[in-house]
């Protein structure tokens, strides 16, 4: 009996060590990016092959983007909240709501130009292959159609 407890110890003890291993290894990339400089686009340096003085290039549009986006955002937000307290309010379709519904539509468009026009400026400070592939990449991701409402349709 204490030898089946020692072996099923043992063999517990093993396990453990050989998950954390496996882990530990499994991680070690990941654990990498987070402790790069700019953490939040290492993950862009390693995918599309870029050097330091690219990644500063990326890392100064980031930087300068950064408010407009998060400006965008707010308006965003606000805009669809007022919509929200237009749309508990009725059951019907008024000018109000559809004044705010084009509102919408207008604020979205202009965020994705927005974006779209920033993705083309990161394009740039990459080598011509990996910024074609960049915009391929973040375009499927951020404008095609199987994001959004069209998401369950496939």
């Amino acid at each position: 009996m204490k030898s089946t407890l020692v072996i099923l110890v043992a063999g517990l003890l093993v396990c453990v060590t050989a998950f954390c291993s496996f882990y530990y290894l499994g991680t070690a990339s990941q654990r990498q990016l987070v402790n790069e400089q700019t953490p939040e686009l290492a993950w862009v340096k390693q995918e599309f092959n870029l050097g330091d003085a690219e990644l500063a290039g990326v890392s100064k549009l980031h930087d300068a983007y950064q408010p407009h986006c998060k400006e965008m955002c707010r308006r965003i937000d606000e805009h669809g909240a007022k919509l929200k307290k237009l749309l508990a309010a009725t059951n019907t379709m008024t000018p109000e709501v559809e004044a705010a519904l084009a509102e919408a539509g207008r604020l979205r468009a202009e965020c994705q130009r927005d974006m779209l026009q920033h993705f083309f400026e990161i394009s740039r400070t990459m080598p011509p292959e990996q910024g074609r592939r960049y915009l391929s990449w973040i375009s499927e991701r951020t404008f095609l159609p199987i994001h959004g409402m069209n998401a369950e349709a496939r």
